[in-house]
């Protein structure tokens, strides 16, 4: 196929990346603000380079005027999390999108059916509809979502696996092995703690969206003229803030706010 015929291509897949990114992050983002916890830790995106599409058409004998309908990860999310059940989670949150904004297609459970070289991830293959230049398009796209440690671990088996053109020692095999299991232990460990992680990252939100709160009411009422309220203000958020007191910082941050509400009372 021609450069520029691939571009064509390709420029739908690199829109549903963006799009999938926006929507994924925008959940977290919606969870922190009312200082919930996110079972997103952070999201990532790409699409493959065509270098790596024909390689895996020529592996899978794929004609090349069949590689849209046959290769599923030409766009592809990889959605990371704190724990293994926040993985489940996540498909629940993608589950309730199932025909409205995507449809799934179909799932791949790598976690409760690890591969024999100790991969463990949840892939869901789904049709995502784009909207192009040439009109209304479905493609195909895989959401990858694992946890940080198994991220870790498929990292570095991914390089391996890619210095080695698949035909890894057995030595360094076997060592993959035993580190696949010590990041599973890791997940296993940390889970057991989950509910402390939780609490304390809750906590850490709540105090930053008071501080946030505090921080633009003060200005506001500075923009308004208020100089004297806002200094007085400013003048116990400083003390709050020094002294780490989160019970005053809740406190002043209603105080400011009922300042703010009671200005606006009086436009």
């Amino acid at each position: 196929m021609h450069v520029r015929h691939w571009k064509k291509i390709l420029i739908p897949y690199e829109q549903a990346v963006e799009e999938l990114k926006v929507k994924f992050k925008a959940i977290r983002n919606e969870l922190r603000e009312m200082s919930e916890y996110s079972p997103i830790e952070f999201v990532t995106g790409r699409v493959k380079k065509v270098s790596s599409i024909l390689e895996k058409a020529q592996k899978y004998g794929i004609p090349e005027d069949e590689i849209e309908e046959k290769i599923e990860d030409i766009a592809g999310i990889r959605i990371m999390c704190q724990f293994v059940d926040d993985i489940y989670k996540v498909v629940e949150l993608i589950e309730q999108r199932d025909g409205k904004d995507l449809k799934i297609e179909y799932v791949k459970d790598y976690i409760k059916n690890r591969k024999e070289s100790g991969y463990r991830s949840y892939h869901i293959i789904i049709k995502y509809p784009i909207q192009t230049a040439f009109g209304h398009k479905e493609i195909l796209a895989e959401i990858q979502i694992r946890t940080l440690a198994m991220n870790f671990w498929a990292t570095i088996e991914h390089s391996i696996n890619y210095k080695y053109k698949k035909n890894v020692p057995e030595p360094i095999k076997e060592r993959l092995k035993k580190s696949a299991e010590a990041a599973y232990l890791l997940d296993k460990e940390m889970w057991a703690i989950r509910d402390e992680v939780i609490n304390a990252q809750k906590l850490f939100e709540a105090r930053s969206n008071t501080v946030s709160s505090i921080v633009n009411n003060i200005q506001l009422l500075k923009s308004v003229g208020k100089g004297e309220r806002a200094k007085a203000f400013q003048k116990k958020f400083n003390k709050a803030l020094r002294e780490s007191n989160t019970i005053e910082l809740t406190e002043l941050s209603e105080a400011v706010k009922h300042a703010v509400d009671k200005y606006k009372a009086f436009e």
